[in-house]
């Protein structure tokens, strides 16, 4: 599997915003940016991005049972900052009306998909969500990655741009990114490389809000993840495997 997939699932979705956009939903949406920027709990190593998904290409089903409104509760009970929601159809079995059923819990949301086009973006706008996922490896292209960034900032929306090494962190500064998701996975193989990420840290520029992505598990991850300069954590697979997330999310934020 490539990205190619993704971008070619995409299309019968495209075609779909073609002939009918959701109007925009106007409503305030919490500030992403500022709950990552703010001091974490007393105790916390660095902020938690919770992630709630059924499934992965790579994990195959993870939990089929579980709801986004549940994950949002149990998630903010935990002292999670902000939620990640995976939005994409085929592969992860998610919709955008996932967002809509999480919002009850306050939590800031992002949209994680595989978004390349100016109407998905819009098709965020009609969505709860307070940021949405721009991926380097797919557009590659730092005037379009801005283009994409501004767009969603026209509704108070913020961009995370996720990067996987060096040369897609200087595309990502190149296109105004503030927010960088350093993913541990590589897309193409889906293979996890931790300390990779962890040494990639070292490339993040101070003003720069850096999230480490993929392969976090454990508190000690955390506290690596922390010490290395980090801002915030995503966590999902484990989240969603555990029968008690949120007992999880306090284990790995509390002494």
């Amino acid at each position: 599997m490539n990205l190619q997939c993704f971008i070619d699932s995409k299309q019968e979705e495209l075609a779909a915003l073609r002939r009918a956009m959701p109007a925009p939903l106007q409503l305030p949406r919490p500030d992403f940016e500022a709950a990552l920027r703010a001091a974490p709990r007393v105790g916390a190593p660095l902020h938690v991005i919770a992630e709630f998904k059924r499934s992965s290409p790579s994990e195959g089903v993870i939990n089929n049972t579980r709801t986004p409104q549940d994950a949002a509760r149990l998630y903010a009970a935990g002292g999670a900052t902000c939620m990640s929601v995976l939005t994409e159809q085929r592969y992860f079995c998610g919709s955008t009306a996932d967002l809509t059923a999480a919002a009850g819990a306050v939590l800031p949301l992002l949209r994680k998909d595989f978004i390349f086009h100016e109407l998905q973006v819009r098709e965020t706008f009609a969505t709860p969500a307070s940021a949405l996922l721009l991926i380097v490896a797919l557009t590659p292209d730092a005037e379009q990655l801005r283009d994409l960034r501004l767009l969603a900032e026209s509704q108070g929306i913020h961009a995370v741009v996720e990067v996987f090494t060096e040369a897609e962190l200087d595309i990502a500064r190149e296109s105004g990114a503030r927010i960088l998701q350093i993913n541990a996975r590589n897309l193409e193989t889906f293979r996890t490389d931790r300390e990779a990420c962890l040494r990639m840290a070292a490339h993040c520029l101070p003003g720069e809000c850096c999230i480490a992505a993929s392969a976090m598990s454990t508190r000690e991850h955390l506290q690596q993840a922390g010490a290395a300069g980090f801002r915030a954590a995503l966590i999902g697979t484990a989240l969603m495997r555990s029968p008690a997330p949120d007992e999880m999310l306090q284990h790995l934020l509390l002494p």
